[in-house]
């Protein structure tokens, strides 16, 4: 399978103006509290640096690998951490960041996990939402956009490690 075409969803403008209203947003409940923004690797490392730095309340990051997919387009079902956190949550403000929630078994399965660290408050933000693809339900907090089920690349949304670096997010027509 291959990617025949990419056609433009969100332009790099949208994605710019809803991670500011984002930051704006997230900033107002926190306050002037410390947030450990869990980066959640690969695909939302671009969104979490945009929104970290609009962002008014103290930042502190940290990173997590977890992974269902392999080299495919949808979810194997199979959760497993790759890369677990480097320090302790345990009385912290918690928010996961994540690029992407369609299934919701991974991120389930992650905050049942972020759970038992006795996190101080443990919140979740994502950049796309496809709820048409939802097996498990998620609390999710923060959106910045809901999405049809579409396949979609860029702006750290991947297709076989490719893609993550286009500006903006799209829909991609894949070839067998």
């Amino acid at each position: 399978m291959k990617i025949k075409r990419i056609n433009v969803y969100l332009t790099e403008e949208q994605v710019e103006q809803r991670v500011k209203e984002l930051g704006a947003e997230i900033s107002a409940v926190y306050g002037d509290e410390p947030v450990c923004l869990v980066c959640i690797l690969k695909g939302s490392v671009f969104f979490t640096c945009e929104l970290a730095k609009r962002m008014t309340c103290p930042v502190e990051v940290e990173f997590m690998s977890v992974s269902s997919y392999g080299a495919g387009i949808s979810s194997s079902g199979v959760v497993r951490i790759v890369q677990d956190l480097g320090t302790s949550i345990e009385g912290k403000n918690v928010l996961v960041i994540e690029d992407i929630i369609d299934s919701g078994r991974t991120l389930s399965y992650l905050l049942e996990n972020l759970k038992t660290r006795n996190p101080k408050s443990l919140r979740l933000c994502t950049l796309l939402d496809k709820p048409d693809r939802r097996v498990v339900d998620v609390p999710v907090d923060y959106v910045g956009f809901v999405i049809p089920d579409q396949f979609v690349v860029g702006y750290g949304l991947d297709y076989d490690q490719q893609y993550r670096n286009l500006p903006y997010i799209g829909f991609a027509d894949i070839e067998e």
